[in-house]
């Protein structure tokens, strides 16, 4: 009965507040000491992935996953890639299509439940011939993605991959996106979809008359913009079916290697079902850990290292023998 009743996690005083917790260090956190070499590989449908590299001669790595909209720079993969190297691990952050800077080929883009990428980017890994176990780490939607990956996968894993760690998790993604879509969350869902209205400029420009934003400033929600662009680009009957299909949360029973999910109770993006205690309690490989504290990928600290908790966590989870 993995779930892990007492979590370490305090946070200041000043900062028990979940959005506080979620926005401050989007804006204010700067990470120092991470110094990345790009590599990009080719996908078999001729797209490309690209790859930041962060190495201190390990034998052993982590492939880094950011969240909706992020990608290589965002200071929680630099604080996560920073802490792993210092905990004795190479560190390869993988940037989603389309994340990297450069708009992908392809008309598709990515999304919660595409693990055919990462086990692309897994099989990089491995194929560099220099590495005896690798490690998955995910945020937010790319912690769905290693969720499911793992879950998937169940014994049938690459042997390489020993442990997953994932936080801030939508494992239950139709109730992560009714939950965006309440009031209290509409500032945090205008700039999603701001954000992917770019993205859907740019393909547009790419791709003449294959998408258009007509109409585009009327959505408001995930479901908006679901049904309207990833569902039917990535072969799902709408939003619904998309949610359904792409979320991890009935894949986490068949976990079989050692992997932990941290969700801060007070997380504003997520409701009561993205909270698996059930399959935390029949599972022993699935460990669940639910901080007072923390927000949306926030859990912040103060030290001398400049940590936050989530990467002291994470190396500590990782290195347990």
């Amino acid at each position: 009965m993995p779930i892990i009743e007492i979590s370490t996690y305090r946070a200041p005083w000043f900062f028990t507040n979940p959005h506080v917790q979620t926005i401050v260090p989007s804006i204010f956190r700067r990470v120092k000491g991470v110094s990345y070499r790009r590599e990009r590989i080719s996908t078999p449908d001729e797209d490309f992935i690209d790859l930041d590299w962060s190495g201190v001669g390990a034998k052993k790595a982590v492939v880094v996953l950011h969240g909706l909209e992020g990608n290589s720079d965002r200071a929680y993969v630099l604080g996560m890639v920073r802490a792993l190297n210092r905990g004795g691990w190479d560190a390869v952050a993988m940037n989603f299509r389309g994340c990297s800077g450069e708009c992908n080929r392809q008309l598709r883009f990515y999304h919660s439940g595409d693990t055919a990428d990462l086990d692309t980017v897994i099989s990089r890994v491995i194929g560099t011939g220099l590495y005896e176990e690798i490690a998955l780490l995910g945020f937010s939607l790319g912690g769905n993605v290693v969720l499911k990956y793992v879950g998937e996968r169940e014994n049938d894993l690459p042997p390489q991959v020993r442990k997953a760690v994932a936080f801030s998790v939508p494992v239950d993604l139709g109730g992560g996106s009714r939950k965006m879509g309440q009031p209290a969350n509409r500032i945090y869902m205008k700039r999603f979809l701001k954000m992917l209205h770019e993205k859907i400029k740019m393909k547009m420009e790419l791709m003449p008359g294959k998408l258009n934003d007509h109409g585009y400033h009327a959505m408001q929600t995930f479901k908006d913009f679901d049904d309207r662009y990833t569902a039917p680009i990535h072969g799902f009957r709408d939003a619904e079916d998309y949610w359904e299909r792409a979320s991890c949360k009935p894949f986490l029973s068949s976990v079989a290697i050692p992997t932990l999910l941290v969700n801060a109770a007070d997380d504003p993006f997520l409701p009561e079902e993205c909270y698996p205690v059930d399959q935390a309690r029949s599972n022993p490989h699935f460990y669940l850990e639910i901080p007072a504290h923390g927000g949306h990928a926030g859990f912040i600290a103060f030290n001398a290292q400049k940590e936050y908790w989530s990467e002291y966590r994470a190396v500590q989870f990782l290195n347990k023998r």
